[in-house]
């Protein structure tokens, strides 16, 4: 991962910024995340059921999926003089493939836009999560941020 000082993230628009390690999506993970959300559809918790459903397996949830744009972002993108960075939204967010229980996902990430917002930079990074052994990613989505100097 690259450290970008906070001046020169524009120069960094439609450059990659490379993946991150593998990580796995368990049912125990997806458990969780129904918990946390209330989402307790069969397709993701019960595993007997699933099996004779349409993927053979439960699969994570959409949000989930979308949720680890945050635990990926910050692996992808250092901006070491930054006093703060703020999530502000997103952009775009498709599910291409769903996310198989047991499978490993990364992400990837590119910046697409950076410009002056305030005394801060407003900054678009593409995160592209990626199915280990699969040509369709499982999320494409562009987050948006604002980083503050120190």
């Amino acid at each position: 991962m690259p450290a970008i000082p906070l001046a020169e993230v524009p120069g960094w628009i439609g450059r990659d910024l490379g993946s991150t390690d593998w990580i796995l999506v368990d049912q125990d993970r997806i458990d969780q995340f129904a918990r946390a959300t209330g989402d307790h559809q069969w397709i993701h918790v019960d595993p007997e059921r699933a099996a004779a459903g349409p993927y053979g397996a439960t699969i994570a949830h959409g949000y989930l999926t979308l949720s680890l744009a945050n635990l990926f972002l910050p692996q992808l993108l250092s901006i070491p003089d930054a006093g703060r960075g703020v999530n502000y939204g997103v952009d775009r967010a498709r599910f291409p493939a769903v996310v198989r229980v047991r499978s490993r996902v990364r992400g990837r990430g590119s910046v697409v836009a950076a410009e002056p917002s305030g005394s801060g930079v407003h900054v678009v990074v593409r995160v592209t999560i990626e199915i280990e052994g699969s040509d369709r990613p499982a999320c494409v989505v562009d987050t948006i941020s604002r980083f503050y100097p120190s």
